[in-house]
């Protein structure tokens, strides 16, 4: 099993990481560093997508299990 099958959140943020490496080094002609730039945005969006879904299930967990509890968004710095 691969990387990217256990934890895909985590492989596209090396993989992100490695695309932002390439492009800032300068060293890539300029199809390639759109073709690059291309595939980042894409990985920005799978990444979005999959914190939104996890965001979900922790708000189903917390409303299924947390009767009485009081929840405060990470913003809120009271």
């Amino acid at each position: 099993m691969n990387m990217e099958q256990t934890n895909p959140f985590e492989s596209a943020m090396v993989r992100l990481e490695a695309i932002v490496k390439n492009i800032e080094s300068g060293n890539l002609p300029l199809e390639e560093s759109l073709t690059a730039f291309q595939e980042g945005v894409g990985l920005i969006q799978q990444c979005q997508t999959l914190l939104s879904q996890a965001e979900q299930k922790v708000e189903m967990l917390v409303k299924a299990g947390s009767a009485g509890i009081e929840t405060k968004s990470i913003s809120d710095p009271t």
